[in-house]
């Protein structure tokens, strides 16, 4: 990237200036909370505490990223070091997902492979109809696997400089993405069980509704991007925040697989 200022430092390392922006997506994230709280329990103008919320929170995180899009565009302040900072920033981060899904798979699991007197002592629970793994849930994985191969390839496209091939590969895992959303949400629609249907119920949809809500995060992600690429703001050499969105999605499609075969085919014998 061209750097369009000039800067007298003698180092490789960003400096960032001083931003509001940290201050005011926390207070924003509790709002949110305070009105999540809220509107659970039914308080008087909860729902529209968490509206609040919400609109704060991505107001505040669009200005950040701009912010940082801005550094790295045409500041020209990422430089190799810097991104190799950023590389490990979102390694450790992808590492704190899987600790998060670790927390509901270990729920899981400990209630199926010893299930209590509490709930008959057997697995899947006496009254509760699973889903058949072999109908949408397999063609939702067929769908994120081919996604994660689409996406795969866009980045090998724009590395080698194809960028007709690259937003053709943007358009088809932002496709297959939103199929995806949309035959989970028809699963959930047509489901047998709630998540209120005890200890079954609550892993089931703790567990693919987190999933759910990283793939619609994902699938954000992967549009930004495309529209970034639009704008011209990837090249070969430098599309970190693309590199990144590829790392979040390979995370996704990995949870998922881990999912169906647990819980969808496992947990359903």
């Amino acid at each position: 990237m061209k750097n369009l200022f000039h800067h007298n430092q003698k180092h490789s390392f960003h400096l960032v200036t001083p931003s509001p922006w940290p201050l005011v997506t926390s207070i924003a994230a509790l709002v949110t909370t305070v009105g999540a709280v809220m509107y659970m329990h039914f308080f008087k103008n909860g729902g529209l505490t968490l509206s609040l919320g919400v609109v704060l929170l991505t107001m505040s995180l669009g200005i950040w990223w701009r912010d940082v899009i801005r550094e790295a565009t045409y500041e020209g302040m990422h430089t190799k070091l810097v991104q190799k900072g950023l590389r490990i920033g979102f390694i450790l981060f992808i590492l704190s997902e899987v600790m998060f899904f670790f927390a509901f798979f270990w729920a899981f699991f400990h209630v199926s492979l010893d299930p209590s007197v509490e709930i008959g002592a057997i697995w899947p629970p006496y009254g509760i109809t699973t889903l058949s793994p072999w109908g949408i849930p397999l063609l939702n994985t067929y769908i994120l696997l081919l996604s994660g191969v689409t996406v795969t390839a866009t980045h090998h496209y724009l590395v080698r400089g194809f960028f007709n091939q690259t937003k053709e590969g943007f358009l088809y895992t932002i496709a297959l993405a939103i199929l995806f959303t949309a035959l989970q949400t028809f699963e959930y629609i047509e489901a047998p069980f709630s998540i209120s249907d005890g200890i079954y119920g609550s892993t089931f949809y703790m567990t693919t509704g987190f999933h759910g809500l990283h793939v619609i995060i994902g699938t954000i992600f992967i549009s930004v991007c495309f529209f970034r690429l639009l704008l011209g703001h990837f090249t070969k050499q430098h599309h970190l925040g693309f590199e990144f969105a590829v790392w979040y999605w390979h995370f996704v499609d990995v949870v998922w697989l881990f999912l169906y075969i647990s819980i969808y085919w496992w947990g359903s014998l």
